[in-house]
């Protein structure tokens, strides 16, 4: 076992170094391991199978089709208008615009269940409006990059599926709905802590909307808000699986952009499939290489070993899962969302399950960790997204985001102990 390990991780840190693609990564250090470890056995040809067989789920067919809608919903104007129903709730207040654009990012990467479209859409109207208002453009990325987050608590959202699949079946509605409250509650930090700052730095105040403009404003963003309801409350009554749902959100999003927003035109609906075949093909081939990997850790008993490990290191509950935590936050600052989550999900699970944790909420602990390392150097990809938005640097960004980043650490701290917050709202709907 301990060679397996060393060669995995030499390797694995090796491809990282010399800038290879993360799924090539994966791929290419399984292989390695198990020529060094597994010598009898083909290989290429076991990784080739376990990644076939990894990516042949129904469930996962739910992710191009939220890619799709995501897709069509940054296109169709959806943005503009949570913008500015956001402004008509908070944007008179002192750096208001701070928490519209944490609050529009909310509703966004909810609605599409995309970090990187939630920064794309919103960062790119609101960065340059704070901007010309005075705010200080690190700070505006650091806002928009750290909000765009949250979106992947709220449902839908692709990495729960992937972490429905990764822990042998959790309920993919169970896990929309105990992301609500952890993810309302990230957003509320992140709020609290640009109010700090936008107090003492003194930003401006923005414009009261009228009571019938901000009336108008509502209703203008009805039409975007509803996708939530039709998607989450379909799957609560029972109309249709989570699988199902992604479909109905395609038909939704589709309707709304081209037949009743009218800013997608027809003839640029081929070039939104082709943009999300892309992105799908790199999200399926990143959970092939790590199913293959997830395989060959199980093969060498090292989820079973490290369970025995930490067990053994200390009986404290409290203590396991801060370790859990700590190393999570350090492998999300150089590791994607779905490869981390498929590889440590088996390996830690068994861990919090001797300790009582259910899957569920283990679940939304694994996905809030690694929303953070979303946002942090080196590989933080919505990180250097939001550098490029905000035309700024990362050192300058990274310097405006600690303040952002304690709150988000905060916010997990009181996910991982206090279950009921993760838990209540499945059961109050019977999961």
């Amino acid at each position: 076992m301990e060679l397996s390990v060393i060669v995995l991780v030499v390797s694995f840190v090796i491809l990282l170094a010399i800038n290879v693609p993360i799924a090539f990564g994966i791929g290419i250090a399984t292989i390695l391991t198990m020529l060094f470890t597994i010598a009898p056995m083909p290989a290429v040809a076991t990784v080739a199978q376990r990644m076939a067989s990894g990516i042949n789920s129904f469930v996962l067919l739910a992710i191009p089709f939220f890619i799709l809608s995501g897709q069509l919903m940054g296109k169709g104007g959806i943005a503009r208008r949570l913008i500015d129903f956001a402004k008509s709730i908070v944007g008179m207040l002192p750096g208001g615009l701070a928490y519209v654009n944490i609050m529009a990012c909310m509703f966004f990467g909810a609605i599409s269940g995309s970090a990187a479209a939630a920064t794309s859409a919103i960062g790119g109207f609101m960065v340059p409006i704070m901007n010309k208002e005075g705010y200080d453009k690190n700070f505006n990325t650091a806002v928009t990059v750290s909000g765009s987050t949250t979106g992947l608590l709220i449902p839908p959202s692709n990495v729960l599926i992937v972490y429905s699949l990764a822990s042998g079946g959790v309920s993919i509605a169970a896990l929309f709905i105990a992301g609500y409250l952890p993810g309302i509650l990230m957003g509320l930090g992140l709020i609290v802590v640009a109010a700090i700052i936008s107090s003492i730095k003194k930003y401006p105040v923005g414009e009261r909307v009228k009571f019938w403009d901000g009336i108008k404003r509502f209703l203008d963003a009805i039409p975007s808000l509803l996708l939530i309801v039709v998607v989450i409350g379909g799957i609560i009554a029972g109309y249709f699986t989570a699988t199902e749902a992604s479909a109905v959100a395609v038909i939704y999003s589709l309707i709304l952009s081209v037949f009743i927003y009218r800013e997608v035109k027809i003839k640029e609906l081929p070039q939104i499939l082709l943009k999300t075949v892309e992105t799908n093909a790199i999200v399926m081939l990143l959970i092939g290489t790590s199913s293959a990997m997830s395989w060959m850790l199980s093969y060498e008993n090292i989820p079973q070993n490290i369970t025995a490990y930490l067990i053994a290191l200390t009986s404290s509950k409290i203590v396991i899962l801060l370790i859990i935590n700590i190393i999570l936050l350090i492998v999300g600052t150089f590791m994607d969302m779905t490869p981390a989550v498929l590889i440590f999900t088996p390996i830690f699970l068994p861990v919090v399950m001797q300790l009582g944790m259910t899957p569920l909420h283990f679940g939304i602990m694994m996905v809030m960790n690694l929303c953070i390392g979303l946002c942090t150097p080196p590989v933080g990809s919505v990180l250097f997204l939001g550098c490029g938005i905000g035309n700024t640097n990362i050192a300058g960004v990274s310097r405006a985001l600690v303040p952002f980043y304690a709150a988000m650490v905060a916010v997990l701290m009181l996910i991982t102990y206090i279950p009921w917050i993760t838990l209540v709202l499945p059961r109050v709907f019977g999961y």
